[in-house]
């Protein structure tokens, strides 16, 4: 890892160094991020990402990354982010980046986030030109736009965002009154299940629809609005007009299929009516970008609409 590192830094120390607007590889220009002011170039060719928000980023502004880390061993890319994005190279976990494997494509950027990577750092600035985003899931369009940023791509960014917020407020006014349904967000992962609140990204898109929640997931009160931890004995309080479920991997799935199997799931009245969708988790949970926030607001369209009274 060491040599890998070393080959590259010379080439990196300059591309990402507060000196002058040009390097040998082209001009670059500051951008100014969590972790201080770096040097980007112009329009960066060879892109690896560090965290999910950023391959939808990428995606949306029509870029594809040489190489991303992932949530686990076990993860592939979101399968929502199409073909091309599957043969993206991996390079380690977002808990745990593979800096061998950085170094050996020959980024010219690194997006990360200081969240998860901050003290690989100083070694990846080493590699590329790195910018990382402060924090994740409830800063998903500060970040977004910040990543546009990183590419060369603000305006466009800005317009990408501008749009899903618009179609959101539409959506709202086919709705009729949206926040007379109350929609609820549970998710199953392998050591528990969450009801999601208003700060999580799925709760942020529904707010942005105008749609209201269960009071029980507002999580009124609480320093952390994203989520909240809820038992199987308790599962009868998640009810709703209609309930949106995910689960995070085989055996959040195989969980899900046993407590949704139960006598205190079927006694909710969203389940009695029919309003539940099982909907994917790549998108509603770990997409936190604008084309999964767009891909939400298709689920709601054909699942929600059929309640509303206009």
């Amino acid at each position: 890892m060491t040599l890998a590192i070393a080959v590259t830094s010379g080439l990196a120390l300059t591309a990402c160094g507060g000196g002058g607007a040009d390097t040998a590889d082209g001009p670059t220009r500051p951008v100014k991020h969590a972790m201080g002011e770096t040097r980007v170039p112009e329009h960066p060719k060879r892109i690896v990402v560090l965290d999910q928000d950023k391959l939808d980023s990428l995606y949306t502004l029509g870029l594809t990354p040489v190489g991303a880390a992932l949530p686990d061993q076990a993860s592939g890319m979101p399968k929502y982010l199409g073909p091309e994005f599957a043969k993206v190279k991996s390079v380690g976990t977002l808990q745990q980046p593979d800096l061998e494997a950085i170094a050996a494509l020959k980024p010219d950027l690194i997006l990360g986030s200081k969240f998860r990577q901050e003290k690989f750092y100083a070694e990846l600035a080493k590699i590329a030109p790195t910018v990382f985003t402060e924090r994740v899931g409830i800063t998903w369009k500060e970040n977004f736009q910040l990543d546009a940023e990183a590419v060369g791509k603000k305006d466009e960014g800005r317009q990408k965002l501008q749009q899903y917020e618009a179609q959101a407020k539409q959506l709202g006014r086919q709705l009729g009154d949206p926040a007379a349904l109350k929609i609820s967000l549970i998710r199953f992962r392998p050591d528990e299940i969450r009801q999601y609140g208003p700060e999580s990204f799925a709760g942020i898109v529904l707010n942005d629809i105008g749609l209201g929640r269960p009071k029980a997931q507002l999580l009124e009160g609480r320093d952390d609005r994203r989520f909240a931890p809820i038992s199987p004995e308790r599962i009868d309080q998640v009810d709703g007009d209609f309930i949106f479920v995910s689960a995070f991997g085989q055996k959040a799935a195989e969980r899900l299929s046993t407590v949704t199997a139960g006598p205190l799931w079927k006694k909710l009245g969203a389940v009695k009516d029919g309003h539940v969708k099982v909907v994917d988790d790549e998108i509603w949970m770990t997409g936190i970008g604008v084309t999964a926030a767009g891909k939400i607001l298709d689920d709601v369209r054909t699942y929600v609409t059929p309640l509303a009274k206009v």
